[in-house]
């Protein structure tokens, strides 16, 4: 099973996270996500992704803080 894995190749993190490969990449390219290098295909560690979804999850904005910010501006 590909999440129990400490380090991982492009097919089974891709899958871990569920998205593309090809998304994956892009997201390798514009340093968006933790990946290194070993020879020439790129490998991902399972803690490091996990992280990094904890940062992106809180990272998501809150509907409900938007329309409290908006409600205080319009005020």
């Amino acid at each position: 099973m590909a999440d129990s894995r400490e380090v991982m190749n492009i097919r089974q993190a891709s899958q871990y996270l569920g998205v593309s490969a090809d998304t994956l990449y892009k997201y390798v390219a514009e340093g968006r996500i933790p990946a290194f290098k070993l020879g020439n295909r790129w490998r991902f560690m399972k803690a490091l992704l996990d992280t990094w979804m904890a940062r992106q999850s809180n990272n998501t904005p809150d509907p409900e803080k938007k329309k409290s910010r908006a409600k205080a501006v319009g005020q």
